[in-house]
Parts: structure tokens; C-alpha cells; sequence
């Protein structure tokens, strides 16, 4: 990233179109697209760009399985993947969901259903195709449903790469420079105070991950989001090991340009019992016990963490984004390891592979697992792109596309109603 603009280079602007607070993927993306539209734009990031989740994720470019209401930004992203494979790293790898019992095959049958003929090539495959797929598999499997066109990208390399097309367009990247919070005029954003001054706007577009909902409670507003760790361990090169992307209810795995190994575990995703659990319990108790089997609750240190963070301060003081730049939560080792051990099983190129690392990060989530794309109706001027779901990343680059069509008054409202943050409150 040393290509890009820090604010202890060069002076915020005084004045400029959109301020973009959050410089993850998300954040980068949309930048981009306000840019290539003629909107003066920067974006303030209070650590370092992509340092958060969106360096942190498996890599997954994927149609498959997604949210319907997702299918389309996903196709679209994927065709952009695609075109930037040199500088992404984007590989056609293909992605199987393994079905470890025959009712999991009827769910994703019903997924293809509903999908229809949007997810080109994505299909159902029997026990022998599967075994033509992973020839060297121990596994035996009840069905899957893969697709061949999907693929997976490099995280770091993806941010680098966005953020350098974005400075191209006229993006000027401001890290280490914290949005305190939002000045209005008339009713409507008018600029966004930073810890190093404040920059007159016309508007203000949030990407700030799983930080969105503190922003935005100082703001008087709303917003609908927790937080959930999601833990990764990286091999060293692994020789001979399967090219597609697969996850089953045991263990998740992707290849990387050198060889080594993305492995998680689908049950690994923990949600820490905070104090928001209880004040958004209404909105998130259908999501806990639809996914109950996936998600271990924990009440430990972060529930105190969070009832100590303030939830209102002054723009003259220092917020919380800057006496906590960047979240590194650690991982839960534990299931890595039994992930591992039961791939292992599987896949026996993997019985001696060695840990490179292992590293967590927070998952910014909305009740329905969709992502909030929008304007918020109480602050004319004030757009928020959060709630990504675990999704982001493969989504990233229409879902900048859209959020930048929103802001420039050019998004059909067919397109963007499902991402309406409107939809979680009926009297908004």
C-alpha cells in the first residue's frame, strides 16, 4: 500500500463531494465508482487500508449458495474478478458444497430452484462425479452442488489492487485518520469531523464493517448489526492437493497461488454474548436459531470490552476508532486444528502438512444476512454500506457499483429495495 495517500503525507481537503469512512473492500470499492462518476471523493480509514476483515477472509468469489437477493451483484462481481485476475490473483478454481447427509442435497436443490437459470453451469452432482472431482478423496458423499465457473482471489493482493484503481480515478486515501463523527446543514450531512479536522462534503457513505453500529448510534440512529469471529488457518505448501474450493459440515479449504492452504470450519464461527446481543435480541433471535448448529455463543472479556466502550462522545476528543485502530481477535485454535486433523482424513496430502499461522477476524452481520446498502431516511446525505454477512468480499465490487449509483441518484429502486435499511424497521 505504499502507493497510497496517508494524511501524514498530505493535508485533508478542505472541502470535497463524498468522504467514504472505512477503507476496507467495501469502502474501496465504492470510491472507485463515485470516482468514475466525477465525484470528488477520499477515503479515511482509522487503521490501515483492508486491515481488518477484508484481509482477513477466505478469498471466495462465489454465485454459489448465495442469498437470491445477493445472486445478481455476485454474478456481476464475479465477471469483474475475472477481468482483474492479474492483479487479483483470481483463479476459476471451481466451489463444491459436500453434502454429509441427504437432506443437505434437498436444501441446495431447492437453492437451484430458486436460483434458475442465473448461476450458469452450477449444478447437482452424483457420488461418482464427485469422486471425478476429488479423485484422491477418502470421503464418500451423499451429492453436492458445485460450481465450476466460481472461483477465489487473494485477499491482500484484491485490496492493493482496487485501492490502486481507485487513486488512478482521483481517490486520495487518508489511514491512520479516524471519522469522529457528522455536521449538518439544514438538515442534511454537510461535513465529517476527523481526529486531524473536519472536511466539508456534500455527502458521507459509511463502510466501517463491524464498527458501523457504534458510528452510527452517536448519530441517532439505528443500526441493526453484531459481530461474529470467524477463524482461519493457513498451511504451508501443500503438494498435489485438490484445486477446487470445497466446504462440507467438517471443514472448508481453498488453494493459494503458492500452493498453501485456506482451512476453516463451518461451526467455527463464534458469537460473543455483548451487550448489544440483548438490545437487538428481537431482530437476531430467528437468525440464532436457524443457525444454531453453526454458531457457539460465548460470554467471556469482550462483553466487558463492549460495555466499557463509550457509546456517545464529542467530536473535540478522541473516539473510540482511535483508541482501537485495528481488531485483532485471536482465533479459535482449537477447532483449526480439529479442522485440519479431519481433512486430513479425507484429503491424505494433507496428514503432514505444517501451520503457517492462524488468524480471526470480526464479521460484520444483519439479521437476515444481507447486506445494508442504502440511504438512511432520518439523515438525508448520510449512506451506509455494512452488514456484509461474511459475503464482502466476492461481492465487493458491484456492491460498490450500487452503493455509488445510490449516492449519485441513479440506482433502480427494483435493484436496491433488498438492501433498503428500511426493511428491518416497518415504520421507518
Amino acid at each position: 500500500m505504499s502507493r497510497l495517500t496517508h494524511f501524514r503525507e498530505n493535508p485533508l481537503p478542505a472541502r470535497v463531494d463524498i468522504v467514504v469512512v472505512g477503507g476496507g473492500v467495501i469502502g474501496i470499492a465504492t470510491a472507485f465508482h463515485l470516482a468514475q462518476r466525477g465525484l470528488s471523493t477520499i477515503v479515511c480509514e482509522k487503521g490501515e487500508l483492508g486491515g481488518e476483515q477484508s484481509s482477513r477472509n477466505w478469498g471466495w468469489c462465489r454465485t454459489i449458495g448465495r442469498d437470491v437477493r445477493e445472486l445478481q451483484l455476485a454474478i456481476e462481481s464475479l465477471q469483474w474478478w475475472r477481468r482483474q485476475s492479474v492483479q487479483t490473483g483470481f483463479r476459476q478454481t471451481g466451489i463444491a458444497y459436500l453434502c454429509d447427509h441427504p437432506d443437505e442435497v434437498d436444501e441446495h436443490a431447492g437453492w437451484l430452484a430458486l436460483a434458475g437459470d442465473r448461476v450458469n453451469g452450477v449444478s447437482l452432482l452424483a457420488a461418482r462425479e464427485i469422486e471425478s472431482l476429488f479423485p484422491n478423496a477418502r470421503g464418500r458423499w451423499h451429492g453436492a452442488l458445485y460450481a465450476p465457473n466460481d472461483g477465489c482471489a487473494e485477499p491482500i493482493l484484491a485490496v492493493a489492487a482496487l485501492a490502486k484503481a481507485a487513486e488512478r480515478e482521483g481517490v486520495r486515501f487518508f489511514t491512520q485518520c479516524a471519522i469522529r463523527g457528522v455536521e449538518t446543514a439544514a438538515g442534511r450531512v454537510s461535513a465529517a469531523v476527523s481526529e486531524h479536522g473536519t472536511v466539508a462534503c456534500n455527502g458521507i457513505v459509511l463502510a466501517g464493517g463491524v464498527w458501523s453500529r457504534l458510528f452510527c448510534g452517536n448519530l441517532d440512529i439505528n443500526l441493526p448489526q453484531l459481530k461474529v469471529l470467524g477463524s482461519v488457518l493457513r498451511t504451508l505448501p501443500v503438494e498435489d492437493g485438490p484445486t477446487p474450493a470445497a466446504t462440507t459440515s467438517r471443514f472448508a479449504f481453498r488453494k493459494h497461488l503458492d500452493n498453501s492452504y485456506s482451512i476453516s470450519r463451518l461451526g467455527s464461527t463464534v458469537a460473543d454474548i455483548v451487550p448489544d446481543s440483548f438490545r437487538l435480541l428481537p431482530s437476531f433471535f430467528p437468525a440464532w436459531r436457524a443457525q444454531h448448529k453453526n454458531l457457539n455463543l460465548r460470554l467471556g472479556r469482550r462483553f466487558l470490552e463492549e460495555w466499557k466502550t463509550p457509546r456517545r462522545w464529542a467530536y473535540d476528543s478522541p473516539s473510540p476508532f482511535e483508541r482501537v485502530r485495528t481488531l485483532d481477535p485471536a482465533p479459535v485454535s482449537a477447532s483449526l486444528t480439529g479442522a485440519l486433523k479431519d481433512l486430513s482424513e479425507v484429503f491424505p496430502n494433507f496428514s503432514s502438512a505444517k501451520i503457517a499461522r492462524c488468524w480471526g477476524g470480526m464479521i460484520d452481520v444483519t439479521p437476515d444476512a444481507v447486506p445494508i446498502i442504502s440511504e438512511v431516511p432520518k439523515l438525508p446525505g448520510f449512506w451506509v454500506a455494512t452488514g456484509l454477512s461474511g459475503h464482502g468480499f466476492g461481492i465487493a465490487p458491484a456492491a460498490g457499483r450500487l452503493m455509488a449509483d445510490l449516492v449519485h441518484g441513479r440506482a433502480s429502486k427494483r435493484e436496491s429495495e433488498a438492501f433498503n435499511y428500511r426493511r428491518f424497521f416497518a415504520a421507518a
